[in-house]
């Protein structure tokens, strides 16, 4: 959409006005969960980029500082203004941080985290090491969204000047800080430094963000209504805990299609790709398997948007390999990959640039993507007129469906193809093209029903952006839908097994499938990868997977999918726990069996006190610590004498059956004794 693209030039504040009443005390901690900081920063034509204003001020280092600035300006002032026009443009930059950084050093590590690329194929077992997501304590990575403002007058030195605001958060919520932008910044240049105050006290009341739900967030008069990423989608370093991301996990197809599925669910799919859309499925795939990309574009929004799509488009894989939308020279990583020679392997990695020097700085990187108009609002191919049929012809017509029709049947096409792959990349120093040089030779076949249901807006401005909503609901759909069906295969090794009637649901639940790497693809060898695939690519189906399995994004998704399965399965053998009768279920026991369900009732009642006693547990597991603490009383009643005698003489059993344990809080209450409570236990 044109105006997610570039926002419309904005000199004065949009309809948006503050409350008469004071603003609210800001709340830090609470802000925090939305917000790391507001930042105003200056271009001095002495002193370069510097962080003029910092509200909460001492949030960021020395280094952080220095980072965010030099991210918050286009490469090179905007041309196509009138003189003393002003020229506004919203777009984002991500950066790694150091949590834990000393005296303002940000350690500058590997710009992925990138795993051994040649990991054993027996993966068996190394899906228990994740069981939290939220206790990441060294780097995040940290996202900055800018609302830059370029003003043009000869009356100041150098012609003109500019500024930007800039929202620093750990969440990518796009959905969320550009609508923000479009309000603060005006109002910024309006009123100056208030509106910082004023923003972040009404960001701090907001209520905290829930993944993947639709929340109201106000902000002076107006209401933001934003539909979050969910967390499945998010990076593990957010600190979403898997008790969120039990719901809406691949491989299963969502049957809500309003609801995002994955990170940057708002961007411009269409708009930023409409000259490419036939190589949106080799984009799929280099994406799927973690492959380094370098995508070039005139403009920051422009970069940011296209970026931002490539990323939305693998939903609802948990995307892992790292992705800067808008990457400069000043970034500390930009040293190491400049230094790499060739012959070495650039790491996975997408990075976003408008500064051309990175054609000849970056030559190792092996896919290279040019998308976007120098002058967006001007020369915009056009897709062409629909037969009578309301299918596109066969043969290209007009400026835009020659970008992804049948272009074999061209000669011309086909030798201006030739010649840009010939030429490479660098022919962008002299013209812009949108185009992609890659040797990556695809499995998956461009779907041209889905593009012959793609809506031409022709030319009018006026219907554009609606026709993008459309057209992006229809890519956006039939490659959630393609991902789901490519991970569908590993759906087995996340199903999860509930106690069968009869069984007991005291004994510990049967592990999850052991996953084998060499074993997976002989499987899906003879089995096939389904009918919805199978129509939509080649024969070589299988390399896919095979790459799929040594990239970047296969282990932390499996992990983190695992690891939920698993905790899943755990929450439904506590409730069969809970609705087991323990009268009915001992009484048709033998001794023996009697005597390991007393052993297994109280390693069950052992663990739910160790989440009370660690403020972990919830009302969940104090129900089920109620319970349990019955069902062992119950069993322990039907014990012999001597093994009576014996539990009591051992102090840990005692204490569980003579009620003295400690007073432990229970939510809801203010200190409450949870022992087993047992007026006389006496041997029978």
């Amino acid at each position: 959409m044109k105006d997610r693209l570039n926002v419309a030039e904005m000199s004065r504040s949009p309809s948006f006005s503050m409350k008469s009443d004071s603003n609210p005390k800001l709340d830090r901690k609470s802000l925090r969960q939305w917000v790391v900081a507001f930042c105003i920063i200056k271009f001095d034509l002495e002193q370069g980029q510097l962080i003029e204003e910092c509200h909460p001020p001492g949030c960021l280092t020395q280094d952080e500082e220095l980072e965010v600035a030099f991210s918050s300006f286009p490469d090179s002032v905007s041309q196509h203004q009138n003189r003393s026009s002003i020229h506004d443009c919203i777009f984002f930059f991500r950066f790694r941080r150091q949590e834990n950084s000393q005296q303002g050093k940000v350690s500058s590590s590997e710009i992925s985290e990138v795993e051994e690329k040649e990991k054993s194929p027996k993966l068996v077992d190394q899906v228990k090491r994740l069981k939290s997501t939220g206790d990441c304590k060294g780097e995040r990575y940290l996202y900055g969204y800018v609302f830059n403002r370029q003003r043009h007058d000869e009356r100041l030195k150098r012609g003109g000047d500019q500024r930007s605001v800039v929202i620093l958060s750990h969440n990518p919520y796009t959905s969320v800080f550009r609508p923000l932008l479009q309000i603060m910044g005006p109002l910024y240049f309006d009123i100056g430094k208030k509106a910082l105050e004023h923003i972040a006290s009404c960001v701090s009341i907001w209520p905290a963000p829930i993944p993947g739900k639709l929340m109201e967030l106000p902000i002076g008069n107006a209401m933001f209504k934003v539909n979050l990423p969910p967390a499945h989608s998010l990076p593990s370093d957010s600190g979403v805990l898997f008790e969120e991301s039990n719901s809406s996990m691949a491989p299963f197809l969502p049957t809500n299609q309003s609801i995002p599925q994955g990170l940057f669910h708002d961007s411009d799919l269409f708009g930023i790709f409409r000259g490419l859309l036939l190589q949106l499925w080799v984009l799929w795939e280099l994406l799927l398997i973690g492959e380094p990309l370098l995508v070039i574009a005139p403009t920051p929004p422009q970069c940011c948007e296209a970026v931002a799509g490539l990323v939305s488009l693998v939903a609802p894989l948990l995307y892992s390999v790292d992705f800067r939308p808008y990457f400069t020279i000043h970034d500390p990583e930009f040293a190491r990959l400049n230094s790499l020679q060739e012959g070495d392997i650039f790491p996975p990695v997408i990075l976003g640039v408008t500064n051309l020097f990175f054609l000849k700085a970056l030559r190792t990187v092996p896919h290279v993507i040019s998308v976007g108009s120098p002058s967006p609002n001007s020369n915009r191919p056009v897709l062409a007129a629909r037969s009578s049929t309301g299918r596109f012809p066969a043969r290209p017509e007009g400026l835009g469906l020659q970008q992804f029709s049948l272009r074999k049947f061209s000669p011309s096409n086909l030798l201006s193809a030739v010649k840009l792959r010939r030429e490479g990349p660098l022919c962008l120093m002299t013209e812009h093209k949108e185009a992609i040089w890659s040797t990556y030779a695809a499995t998956t076949k461009p779907d041209t029903s889905i593009l012959n249901r793609l809506i031409d807006a022709g030319m009018s401005s006026r219907v554009e952006e609606s026709m993008s909503v459309v057209n992006n609901e229809i890519l956006r759909r039939h490659f959630l839908e393609l991902t789901t069906n490519f991970l569908a295969p590993f759906g087995p090794y996340f199903r999860v097994v509930t106690p069968s009637e009869g069984s007991s649901p005291f004994v510990d639940p049967p592990p999850l499938t052991p996953f084998n790497a060499d074993e997976f693809l002989g499987n899906l060898s003879s089995r096939g990868p389904g009918k919805f695939l199978s129509k939509r690519m080649r024969s070589n189906w299988l390399d896919l997977y095979r790459r799929f399995l040594r990239g970047n994004n296969f282990m932390p998704w499996f992990q983190r999918r695992r690891a939920v399965a698993e905790q899943e399965q755990q929450r439904l053998w506590r409730q069969a726990r809970m609705n087991t009768n323990i009268q009915n279920f001992i009484s048709k026991m033998s001794e023996l069996e009697i005597v390991d369900s007393f052993n297994a009732i109280e390693r069950h009642l052992l663990g739910e006190t160790q989440l009370l006693e660690s403020k972990r547990g919830n009302s969940d597991c104090a129900a089920a610590f109620q319970k349990l603490k019955s069902d062992l009383r119950a069993v322990f009643n039907l014990l012999p004498k001597d093994m009576q005698e014996l539990l009591l003489l051992n102090p840990q059993k005692g204490a569980l059956l003579q009620g003295s344990l400690e007073g432990i809080e229970l939510p809801g209450n203010e200190s409450t004794l949870v022992g087993v409570v047992v007026d006389s236990v006496s041997p029978r």
